[in-house]
Order: structure tokens, then sequence, then C-alpha cells
């Protein structure tokens, strides 16, 4: 799809995560941000007057009054993604929508029409494919290193919500308005397992609210284990309100050896074979991303899911993912590794998110529908 050799213009709505990581990586891939759009006028004046935005606008449809915007992208609650996404694409614009996608199954298969129906550039924004170690997982696995995958093994334990004072934003406690750790952390999970490893055939999981919040009805925690197409069988171990030290751990095992990632941050890559030799996996240079670089203002931190955004670690990745969005809108994206996530990859994200909700209500394994 071609465009005007102008500079991109783009809408950010949402005032938290899309000031701290969206608007950042568009002015990095050399996209002017022409407004930002937040239901609290006040905030929304404050965080584009700080950060240099020329429009605040309580409205999307407020701001695609402006000729100059081509892209809009959307960091709000799970709950309003749909409404944006179909006023966006009505206005022929391309958009970029954060994860969680959807609500459900079927509101997600709704935007995917929409944004098919407008023949706009459609992203998902899982920055983590262009995660350095997680594309050179996928690489390696790709090239046979390990043969053919049979087992996986995904960890993370945090305890950003482990404190009895830790904050997080009202919808993110609240189960009805999408919020929670699976839709939050999980829709990453399941992202790099499809475009890593295959399609899921059945889950079977659990959620837990290890955080004891009074009046959270939403998840902090889960566990599942899943079966793919291809076999190969795994399970995840993820926390958000894990007391102690950080822990994380991607482990996984082929008919030929074994590769994880380790390190401190997640940043190396190391790979056995069945005689135990082992070794570390060389970066190519083009997987080589620039250090975090801190959200400057940090008194806008305010709770403790925004302050799990405050290093900057997904700036760099979040960079690329805009530069490749850029690349396919001005029609020279020739690059598919690792492949740009679009409303298809929301879609069959869904379909699993939904698959373990329905388990954890109590139902043992339950398939995966297809898409």
């Amino acid at each position: 799809m071609s465009a005007n050799k102008a500079t991109l213009g783009a809408v950010v709505v949402g005032t938290g995560f899309g000031v701290f990581t969206h608007l950042r990586a568009l002015r990095n891939a050399g996209i002017e941000v022409r407004a930002l759009v937040g239901r609290d006028a006040a905030k929304t004046q404050s965080r584009a007057t700080l950060l240099g935005v020329p429009r605040a606008c309580g409205s999307l449809r407020e701001a695609l009054d402006d000729k100059g915007v081509h892209i809009v992208t959307i960091a709000t609650p799970p709950a309003t993604h749909a409404p944006l996404v179909h006023e966006a694409v009505e206005s022929g614009k391309h958009v970029l929508c954060e994860k969680p996608f959807a609500m459900n199954l079927a509101e997600a298969r709704g935007m995917l029409a929409a944004a098919e129906r407008a023949n706009v550039v459609h992203v998902l924004g899982v920055e983590f494919r262009f995660a350095t170690a997680h594309e050179l997982l996928r690489r390696t696995i790709a090239s046979g290193a390990i043969g053919q995958p049979r087992q996986a093994l995904f960890a993370w334990l945090v305890p950003f919500l482990s404190h009895p004072q830790a904050q997080t934003p009202d919808w993110w406690e609240d189960a009805a308005r999408g919020g929670g750790f699976l839709g939050a952390w999980g829709s990453h999970l399941v992202d790099q397992v499809r475009v890593t490893l295959g399609e899921f055939e059945s889950v079977s999981a659990r959620l837990q609210t290890l955080s004891g919040k009074k009046g959270m009805t939403a998840d902090d925690t889960f566990s599942a284990q899943f079966r793919l197409m291809n076999g190969l069988e795994g399970v995840f171990v993820e926390s958000m309100a894990a007391p102690g030290d950080f822990y994380g751990i991607v482990r996984i095992s082929g008919s030929e050896g074994a590769v994880w990632i380790e390190g401190v941050a997640g940043e190396e890559l190391w790979l056995a074979d069945r005689m135990g030799n082992k070794r570390r996996v060389e970066v190519p240079e083009e997987l080589v991303l620039p250090p975090p670089v801190p959200f400057p203002h940090v008194e806008l931190m305010r709770t403790a899911y925004e302050q799990a955004h405050a290093f900057g670690s997904d700036l760099a990745p979040y960079t690329r993912l805009i530069e490749r969005m850029k690349a396919r809108i001005e029609g020279r994206d020739g690059v598919n590794s690792p492949p740009l996530a679009t409303f298809q990859d929301g879609v069959a994200g869904q379909a699993v998110i939904d698959a373990m909700r329905q388990s954890a209500r109590g139902t043992r394994w339950v398939e995966v529908e297809k898409t």
C-alpha cells in the first residue's frame, strides 16, 4: 500500500502506555504525533503540553478532523478497543491496536473484518516479536537447531503487585473491562508461542488473584498447560504478584537439543545439543537494539502497573514495530523477520485467550476455536 511521501502524522489514543511508549516510538520512527486523545481533559492537555504534542482532544472524532493524520494508535482499556478501531478504519486511517486485542473472539473478528473492508494497514501491538532474544529464539528454532520442538516452558514471576499498597489503574482490576494479567501478559506469550512454535490446539488454564486486593475481580496470576497442532506440549507459570526477586525463563526442548533465554534482563540465548555441549547463540548485527531509555517524567508513573513500564525496555522493540508499520504503509516492507503482527494475529490470539478463560471457569481442557 503506498502513501504520500510527506511526513506521516499520527494520533495517539490513551494517556498512559500511549504516552510512555507509543508516542516515543512513533517519533523515533520519524512519524509526527499530531494529537493526544484522552477521557480526562485536564490530564490530556497537561501531558500533551509536557511532551510537545500540538493538540489535546477529548475524542478520536475530534482528532480525525486533521487531514494530516494517517495513523491511529490505540492504547486504552480493552473494552474500548472495538469502537475506536471501527471509528479509525471507517475514516480510512491505518491502525495500531494494543493487546489484549478485544473482549472476545466475536469482537476481534469484527475489528479484522472492518479493517480489511477499509483496505488499511492494521497492526497488533506485540512489540516483543522485535525483542532481540525472542526473535533470535524464533530464528534458531526455525533453522532446525533443536530438531522438532516437543516441550516448552514459559515462567515469569514478578513482584509489582505483591505489596499491599501497590496500585493499578481501575480498569486493570476489573475483569468486565478486560483487566488482568492474562490479557496484559498472556496475550504476549500466546503470540510468542504462535510465531515461534505453531498454532494452539487446546488449553487447560487456571486464574488467580494472589495480591488479595479488595474488590479486584481480575487475575494477577495464571498458569496453563497447552498443546499445539504439531504435538508440542507446554506450560505457562506467570504472576505479577509473586513476592521476592524477579524470575523468568523461556526454555524449548526438541528432538535434537534445547534452547533457552537467560541473563538478568533475558538478553542471552543459549543452545545445547543432546550430548550436553552448550554454547551461547551469537546475535546478528541487525537484531542488536539500542539500550533501554527510561521515560523521563517519572512523576507521571503513579501506579505499580505504570512503573512496570518506567524502565523503557519496550521502547526499542516498539520502535522497530512502528518502523515496519511505516514501511508497510509506504509500500516498501519487504522484510518478514520477524513477521509483522496484524489483526489476523489478534483474532488468533483472542481465540486462545477465550479458551483459557473458558477452561478457568471449570472445564479442564478446551479446544481452541479455529480462525
